[in-house]
């Protein structure tokens, strides 16, 4: 795993044999490469376990829990697969991390072994192999702490993209209805993987192999996935199509510049050092190798998509599905031949160490007061019982009779959540919150007449609330470590409006 490329011979007439002479595999494939591939997935998998009960939950795991209790076809932020696994787990276990984060460490584990299995399906040798599945596996701990939709999604893209490599090297027709089984789970998941394949048809269009979209068996795939997506799309459709006001929304939250810190974060979580330059060089021997033009078409798929997400402002976390293909790549032209100088030093065993250790750093090992990738992460889970001690202060100031016809709604979704998790035993009401999928688990109850609102501001709520007072501000919990802006409570009476059409109004992504 840790050893530099072999060298055989290079003279230029041997570089030229291995860089144009070189025929790509054939049928038969090399050994999978069990126990350094088995070795890296275990070990990953232990890794996040073993850390998976520091600091505390993060928001969207709150919310994915009160998701969970309110399980549906679809949400406006995701689809109903990873609200389920934290239902699933959380009854089995119940106010465990550890089991909460656990489908995470078994996605990362299986995700190795499929990166590696692509490395393979691409002729790869044992040391490509585990070179994949280890850039996979540090790669993915970057964001794989908590439960998450872009963990599963890296998942399903790899495995989608590991079946099409083989259907090109085999042309089973088999294999597109495995992928359009896959593709079906992923739309449960999130719908980003329809602009995978916007970007795989564009490529294919116009690179090959064409073929592909004349067989019978991916239409037949493409109509089965079509079936099994029929309720979300239903769900959407009587929904206002959510999910995409919410992609809309993304680009302009106050947290992140996303256009301009795209790039820098698609390089840090693919792993540096060497998860990133095996990225670029893999990504560059794919559209230019010779021995690797049947699947140029990927290539260009993760150009397309890399500059698309760019443009529109898309998250880091959408594109390191297709990192794979590119790593596998990049890891069998190395076994053929020597890099240039310039990116040869990163595949050195010692940049290799190095790169571990940093991956490392983005997990909550260290003292959270440490200026490591993890501490922003960290920051945002710190202290959210005490931000709820704060809200339910405030409420039992409130005399008795105010306190019997109160609820607590919030302006932002993860509220509502952390309310949800430690409200009942502080004494506070429900929760309800007018952002995102929690607007869809419904409006407090007609005829209530007072509302403890967490967040937004004055002028907003005077539009809503014949009277409306500032309680407190709340000085702790993840906004506040992060951005250093204490959070208003405000105590809001007098609905000048039925809630069922207050809340159509207060809706908001």
């Amino acid at each position: 795993m840790t050893s530099t490329p072999e060298v055989r011979d290079n003279s230029p007439a041997a570089e030229k044999h291995d860089t144009v002479l070189q025929e790509a595999p054939g049928p038969e494939l090399p050994s999978l490469a069990r126990k350094p591939v088995y070795f890296i997935a275990a070990l990953a998998a232990v890794v996040l376990v073993a850390t998976s009960s520091r600091v505390g939950y993060f928001g969207d795991e709150l919310y994915f829990l009160v998701a969970g209790r309110n399980l549906d076809w679809g949400y406006a932020d995701q689809g109903p697969l990873v609200p389920l696994l934290a239902l699933l787990m959380d009854t089995a276990v119940p106010d465990s991390l550890v089991a909460l984060r656990f489908p995470m460490a078994i996605v990362v584990a299986v995700g190795v072994v499929v990166a590696a299995l692509t490395a393979r399906e691409l002729g790869g040798l044992r040391q490509a192999q585990a070179w994949t599945g280890a850039a996979y596996a540090m790669s993915s701990v970057t964001f794989s702490h908590t439960l998450n939709t872009a963990t599963v999604d890296m998942l399903m893209w790899t495995v989608v993209t590991c079946l099409l490599v083989r259907w090109i090297r085999t042309r089973d027709d088999k294999l597109l209805l495995a992928i359009g089984a896959v593709t079906a789970l992923a739309l449960q998941n999130k719908w980003l993987i329809v602009a995978l394949w916007l970007a795989v048809g564009i490529s294919v269009l116009a690179d090959g192999p064409r073929d592909l979209l004349r067989r019978p068996m991916l239409w037949a795939a493409a109509a089965l996935t079509a079936v099994i997506t029929i309720p979300a799309l239903i769900w959407q459709a009587t929904h206002g199509w959510p999910q995409i006001s919410t992609a809309q929304a993304i680009p302009n939250e106050d947290f992140l510049n996303y256009r301009l810190v795209f790039l820098p974060l698609v390089l840090a979580s693919a792993g540096l050092v060497f998860g990133a330059a095996l990225l670029i060089y893999g990504a560059w021997r794919l559209l230019r190798s010779p021995q690797l033009r049947a699947y140029r078409f990927l290539g260009l798929a993760f150009v397309e998509l890399a500059v698309l997400f760019q443009v529109v402002g898309g998250r880091h976390t959408y594109l390191p599905g297709l990192f794979v293909v590119c790593w596998a790549a990049g890891a069998v032209e190395l076994q053929r031949h020597t890099p240039s100088r310039w990116i040869r030093w990163a595949f050195h065993r010692s940049a290799i160490a190095v790169s571990a250790l940093v991956a490392l750093t983005w997990l909550p090992i260290l003292p959270t007061s440490w200026p490591t990738p993890a501490k922003p992460m960290s920051l945002l889970m710190l202290g959210l019982p005490e931000w709820t001690d704060t809200v339910a202060d405030a409420f039992g100031d409130l005399p008795p009779e105010t306190r019997e016809r109160a609820v607590v709604v919030t302006h932002w979704y993860w509220d509502a959540a952390v309310v949800d998790r430690y409200g009942p035993e502080r004494g506070l009401p429900e929760s309800y919150s007018t952002h995102r999928g929690a607007w869809d688990f419904g409006p407090p109850p007609e005829g209530t007449d007072t509302v403890l609102f967490i967040d937004s501001d004055a002028d907003y709520l005077e539009q809503y609330f014949t009277e409306v007072q500032l309680l407190t501000s709340v000085d702790t919990g993840g906004m506040t470590n992060m951005f250093d802006r204490p959070i208003p409570v405000w105590l809001c009476s007098g609905p000048k409006d039925s809630w069922a059409q207050m809340w159509t109004d207060l809706r908001h992504f």
